[in-house]
């Protein structure tokens, strides 16, 4: 569906500078952002989700940043009602919004809806293998009987592969594997431009290893020791969180936890990367090539 009004979504690995794009295209477009980052809604979480600073928004006003609590449970079907809604009052003000984030669930919720059954977070993955190692197939067939009563008359449930998936997607999601089951493409009154950003391997590299002693520096030990009491959330299952959490309880030096929150890190973005290759609608760029990202945009918008 083609519309005059536009949704600029900047994405790609973590690290690789999506935030000063964002608040430089929402300078160029006169517009605001909203985040697609799974972990900067939390207020909680500062240092180590690299949520941009005031300095770093130059002004421009950001939505979905510090707009939740650890505390309260949040996943993405809550982020598309809320995003969705969100972007009706945005797009009465202005033709182009920016979305920028690294979590391709939550983009392809807005920009599509559930055309398929969405991949499930890696944190959510293990916390129900875990599920089934310590309390048995019956752990998942009592949790997907809560979650999603239809499902679990018409499921094999004596099968632990089809309960985790159903399960992950549930959780996921926050809503009912069986529904999601026959979803198709949501027509929205907006169109999705997407830009994508990479580069070398050695340079994404470097710029995570750099983020991370710039975390650490800025005290992410003790923004992580302020979390303990929620440690069992969803939203600290996370990289740069877990590691920090084992250090402080005594299962690894500091040193071996830093150095395992950029390995962790490099494989995210990598986890990143597969993911973002999948859509064949990312137009990718590197970051340092603003001007062709700008010109790629307007001559988009001008001549769909």
């Amino acid at each position: 569906m083609k519309t005059n009004k536009h949704l600029i979504v900047v994405t790609g690995p973590t690290a690789i500078g999506k935030t000063a794009l964002g608040v430089l295209l929402a300078k160029t477009f006169h517009t605001v952002v909203l985040s697609a980052d799974s972990r900067q809604f939390f207020r909680e979480m500062s240092i180590g989700t690299a949520k941009p600073s005031a300095e770093e928004m130059q002004g421009i006003p950001h939505y979905f940043i510090d707009s939740h609590s650890v505390a309260e449970p949040y996943n993405v079907g809550k982020y598309e009602t809320e995003a969705i809604a969100l972007l009706e009052k945005l797009f009465a003000e202005h033709d182009v919004v920016i979305m920028v984030g690294g979590s391709g669930l939550y983009i392809d919720a807005v920009c599509r809806g559930f055309d398929e059954l969405p991949e499930a977070d890696e944190a959510i993955r293990q916390q129900i293998d875990e599920l089934l190692e310590k309390e048995g197939i019956e752990a998942l067939q009592e949790k997907l009987k809560q979650l999603d009563p239809v499902y679990y008359a018409q499921v094999d449930l004596k099968n632990p592969q089809r309960l985790s998936r159903a399960l992950e997607v549930c959780i996921s999601s926050g809503k009912p594997y069986s529904a999601l089951r026959k979803g198709k493409i949501k027509t929205r009154n907006f169109d999705c431009i997407k830009i994508g950003l990479d580069t070398s391997r050695e340079l994404l590299y470097e710029r995570i290893n750099n983020r991370v002693d710039k975390m650490m520096s800025e005290g992410l030990p003790e923004e992580v020791r302020s979390l303990l009491p929620f440690k069992t959330a969803n939203a600290l299952q996370t990289v740069g969180y877990k590691e920090l959490f084992d250090h402080i309880e005594g299962k690894s030096g500091l040193q071996s936890a830093i150095d395992l929150i950029k390995q962790n890190t490099r494989k995210f973005a990598k986890r990143q990367l597969t993911w973002f290759r999948r859509d064949a609608a990312i137009k990718w760029f590197e970051p340092a090539e603003t001007e062709k990202i700008i010109e790629y945009i307007k001559t988009t918008i001008d001549h769909p």
